[in-house]
């Protein structure tokens, strides 16, 4: 009556499509009796921003949320005291699971809790069984299977591991906080940067060859250069006389790609000349968790003081629960923002006060934690009152031997749209700044030329030149930080490589030692070819400047600074 069923699938979402739901082969590593395999259901899926309105809307949820969780709530209104609760202990609930196809929204991890039996599993670190999520494609719904991990006696309890496949006993402890709450003080919170071993294993996971030794290509001073580009917005607005579109990517001089380019060593052995607008090893800048390691050049351990205190929740997870309980125990602020390595837009970012929620969401995707700005430098608003605000500046890499380094002299804003206060953190319109790609969310804009008046009128003690100069300063320091070490450890120096970047930003207020306040601005991210249809919108020029100053080496009357 048995069968030995083999390890066919990983531990994570089954995605079963014209498999006879019967003939499931189940990860299992032990000779199971067929009938010891189970499916629990789910009996909550949602998304995180998605879960206070559910829950004040969905019939019956929060009755049924609250039973679960042992919430005292038997009114008949939704009671956003009981809604706050649900909201806190869910984490100690929560599973999750991401699909890997759909659009970037779509890809956002999806939290579910299992029903009342699967929520009472309790846990153990010699568990009887085992869970993983399964996906069913035809009816598009969630199951849990859970099997047994050995032969079990009558009466014995349905236990699981809640840091499954964790072996470290530090993580493991850090894992178990929500429910097993304890002190990780004496560990040490410094951070320093990561090994070389850590950013050839980046390389190797990107695919990236590295090209070979070349020397700078040089142009005949009149050229028409021929243009390859899948971007839209560079066909409908580069207009330079020194420039001609072809289809044909074999005769171009300039590729200017969307997509990640990879095997530079290829084009750098047969095509030298041939320029493109991405640098070897630009993830170093471009995604999170490299950023906050390579800015450690700077600041040392901490960080400069240009970048909010930031933690790799992958693998940083004790130091930043250190860092944390020190800060709680000091009675300092302790509002964390939660932020995926490599999404843009503020998709699956979450603002928290709560160690145990930072904690579970590394669990769905990598994640890096960084101190809130909980004193931001605000913008009034005639029609809505002080306001969070963050800067887009656009800036030229020229090339990273010499560093030669421009910022585009317009520079865009983006605001909230409610008041800033520490409260409310679900408050999306209050906390974040992108609004141009919700529908229905009112897209405040405010022109640069606009902005700076208005911005030295509310605070006449700061010039804005005096503030940009500060940002510029910061920017030349990252750009070294990232170029000081060669490839892989730092941007490769390609002669033929040019690139664009958008670096969103938002001001803090902080003190000097002899106590003045001043402007610190805070580098919140560094955007691979960024959206420039503002740009073109309101500066036709845009990418004829962009393209002048990065490849033919001409600034003149090309709206820009040079920065270092």
């Amino acid at each position: 009556e048995s069968q030995d069923y083999k390890l066919r699938v990983p531990l994570s979402v089954l995605e079963l499509s014209t498999i006879p739901f019967m003939e499931i082969i189940v990860t299992v590593q032990y000779t199971l009796f067929s009938r010891g395999i189970f499916l629990i259901d789910h009996a909550w899926t949602y998304r995180v921003e998605h879960a206070h309105q559910q829950l004040l809307h969905v019939p019956g949820l929060l009755h049924r949320m609250a039973n679960l969780m042992g919430i005292d709530f038997h009114g008949e209104v939704a009671d956003e005291g009981a809604i706050e609760q649900v909201l806190q202990e869910m984490w100690k609930y929560n599973q999750t699971y991401q699909l890997s196809q759909g659009t970037a929204e779509e890809k956002v991890p999806v939290w579910y809790i299992m029903d009342e039996f699967g929520s009472r599993i309790q846990h153990s670190d010699e568990p009887t069984f085992a869970t993983a999520p399964l996906f069913y494609i035809p009816q598009q719904i969630a199951y849990t299977v859970l099997w047994p991990l050995r032969d079990l006696e009558t009466g014995e309890e349905v236990t699981r591991d809640y840091a499954y496949g964790e072996t470290d006993r530090l993580i493991r402890k850090c894992m178990l906080l929500p429910w097993a709450p304890a002190d990780v003080l004496d560990v040490n919170y410094s951070t320093p940067e990561p090994s070389e071993d850590h950013y050839q294993a980046i390389l190797n996971k990107n695919n990236e060859k590295l090209p070979v030794a070349i020397n700078p290509p040089v142009y005949d001073k009149n050229k028409i250069f021929k243009v390859y580009t899948d971007l839209p917005q560079i066909l409908n607005n580069l207009k330079h006389p020194r420039f001609e579109f072809t289809e044909d990517e074999g005769e171009a001089d300039i590729l200017y790609n969307f997509s990640h380019f990879k095997d530079y060593r290829k084009l750098s052995e047969e095509r030298p000349h041939v320029m493109l607008n991405q640098f070897p090893c630009e993830n170093l800048l471009t995604v999170k968790d490299c950023l906050a390691s390579i800015s450690r050049r700077v600041g040392g351990t901490e960080g400069p003081k240009w970048l909010p205190r930031t933690f790799n929740l992958h693998t940083e997870l004790p130091q930043f629960i250190s860092y944390f309980q020190q800060r709680e125990r000091r009675g300092e602020d302790n509002h964390w923002i939660c932020k995926p390595w490599n999404l843009a837009r503020s998709l699956d970012t979450h603002i928290t006060n709560n160690l145990n929620i930072i904690i579970r969401h590394r669990e769905s995707s990598p994640k890096v934690v960084s101190k809130y700005i909980e004193s931001p430098v605000l913008f009034h608003r005639e029609d809505v009152g002080m306001v969070k605000f963050d800067i887009r500046y656009v800036v030229l890499l020229r090339s990273v031997k010499p560093l030669k380094l421009y910022a585009y002299d317009v520079f865009w804003l983006r605001f909230s749209n409610r008041a800033f206060s520490l409260d409310d953190l679900d408050d999306y319109e209050k906390h974040f700044t992108v609004m141009n790609y919700a529908s229905g969310v009112t897209l405040k804009q405010v022109h640069y030329d606009e902005f700076i008046p208005l911005f030295e009128k509310q605070y006449p003690e700061y010039s804005w030149k005096t503030v940009q100069a500060e940002i510029f300063k910061a920017f030349a320091e990252l750009f070294q930080a990232a170029s000081a070490k060669p490839a892989p450890f730092g941007i490769c120096d390609y002669p033929s490589s040019r690139a664009v970047y958008a670096i969103d930003l938002m001001l803090k207020w902080d003190t000097t030692r002899d106590g003045k306040r001043t402007m610190q601005p805070q580098v919140l991210e560094v955007n691979f070819n960024p959206d420039c249809d503002r740009a073109c919108k309101y500066h036709p020029t845009f990418f004829n400047d962009v393209f002048s100053t990065l490849f033919l080496d001409e600034t003149n009357n090309c709206h820009v600074t040079y920065v270092v």
